[in-house]
């Protein structure tokens, strides 16, 4: 088990992680200490207690809004959006693209020999 030192609105905390999850704990942490220096206008003379409820509501409303915002991206039909099909899809009409970029190139290379 591995221990980072993370610091939030310029407090420290130890933390204990599983190995190998030393860096999403600080990518966390600064989300956190972010979230805490907007909401505190960087003072430091804020509450602990209170900070934390606040930023949680923050993260919470985020939370919030980022699915209600999924739900409604997904299909009327109720199927889930499958990724690995978008990624294909995307390979796919790029080299579409690509195609008719280089006919397009040799087209216009043509017109200018005239």
């Amino acid at each position: 088990m591995a221990q980072v030192t993370i610091t939030i609105n310029s407090r420290e905390y130890a933390v204990a992680c599983e190995d190998g999850q030393e860096a999403r704990i600080y990518q966390l942490a600064g989300i956190l200490d972010e979230k805490a220096r907007a909401l505190t206008g960087g003072s430091q003379q804020v509450n602990e207690n209170m900070l934390l409820a606040m930023v949680g509501l923050v993260l919470a409303d985020e939370l919030f809004e980022l699915k209600k915002g999924k739900k409604a991206a997904e299909p009327d039909n109720g199927q889930k959006v499958d990724n690995a099909r978008l990624l294909e899809l995307d390979e796919a009409i790029s080299g579409k693209l690509k195609s008719l970029d280089e006919k397009l190139n040799l087209l216009a290379n043509e017109l200018n020999l005239l």
